[in-house]
C-alpha cells in the first residue's frame, strides 16, 4: 500500500473519530468518494492502526443505527420549508 493511501486512511479515520462524521461527510470533506472512505475504513485501516479502527467502527456503527432518524428529520425539514 502506498504511503499516500496509508496517510489518507489515518487522516480520515482520525477525522471520523474526532468529529463523529458520517461516511458521506468525511468523503465530502476529503474530496474522495464514499466507496473510497468505506474501503479505507473497513479494509485498510485495520491493517494500519487497530486502535483507531475500533474508534471509527464505534462511530460508524452509531451513525448506521440512527440513519433512519436522520433521514426522517431531513424529509421533515424539506417539507416545512416548502
Amino acid at each position: 500500500m502506498h504511503d499516500r493511501i496509508q496517510e489518507r486512511c489515518i487522516r480520515i479515520g482520525q477525522y471520523i473519530a474526532d468529529t463523529g462524521a458520517t461516511v458521506r461527510g468525511a468523503a465530502r470533506h476529503f474530496g474522495v468518494s464514499k466507496s473510497s472512505v468505506h474501503k479505507d475504513m473497513d479494509e485498510r485501516l485495520p491493517k494500519i492502526n487497530q486502535t483507531l479502527y475500533r474508534q471509527v467502527r464505534r462511530v460508524l456503527s452509531y451513525n448506521k443505527s440512527v440513519r433512519h432518524l436522520r433521514g426522517g428529520e431531513a424529509t421533515r425539514r424539506k417539507y416545512l420549508h416548502s
